[in-house]
């Protein structure tokens, strides 16, 4: 039988999750201090961008609003188009820090019966994805190999979110920096703030 190594995903591995979130975790990470720590690496006006802790392959990614509701319907016309100018600028950023082939977009409606494990709180899955990308590890070993760490992910996504032209200053970094640079920690602790123009746009 052969063998894979890969030492440097035991950090992936003895993650904490979410297990110590008491509540709706879309609706509790964005309250916390740290985006980093929260995998939040994006946010507008009504949505918020965070990386999934199970990833399919790196730079899977979500697209959230801040509204907790399980209802698509639920969101007023402004909280809709802000998801979709936000889903377009995760789009952009993925292409720019992984370059895919391809992205696979999609929403499990119904929790647990389609497949999600949150379904009362709409949200948006963004997976990049590369011609050949799925190998015999899943087909046959029933096995993904994630090849690099959340943290890493983080640092490129938050990067080219940065260099996004809806970019903006965040003026309550705690750190005091601007949106997409970084502290004196070991990466950047605010995600960037994107503003959209949705009054122009929506007419």
């Amino acid at each position: 039988m052969d063998q894979v190594f890969a030492p440097w995903r035991i950090e992936w591995v003895e993650r904490n999750g979410n297990e110590d979130i008491d509540g709706c975790p879309f609706c509790v990470l964005p309250e916390r201090h740290d985006d980093r720590e929260s995998r939040i690496v994006a946010r507008s006006e009504h949505a918020f961008v965070i990386l999934n802790n199970y990833p399919y392959n790196p730079g899977h990614l979500m697209i959230i609003p801040y509204r907790h509701t399980g209802e698509w319907s639920d969101l007023r016309d402004a909280e809709l188009l802000d998801h979709a100018r936000l889903k377009v600028a995760a789009i952009d950023a993925l292409d720019a820090a992984f370059n895919p082939d391809g992205v696979n977009a999609g929403e499990n409606l119904g929790g647990k019966a389609a497949g999600g494990s949150i379904g009362d709180h709409v949200h948006t899955h963004l997976v990049p994805r590369w011609s050949g990308d799925t190998n015999f590890m899943p087909v046959i070993g029933d096995t993904k190999v994630i090849v690099e760490a959340l943290e890493d992910t983080y640092d490129r996504l938050h990067e080219a979110f940065a260099s996004l032209p809806a970019a903006t200053a965040d003026a309550d970094a705690a750190d005091g920096t601007a949106a997409g640079e970084s502290g004196d920690s070991d990466g950047p602790t605010r995600a960037v703030r994107l503003d959209f123009d949705l009054a122009t746009e929506a007419t």
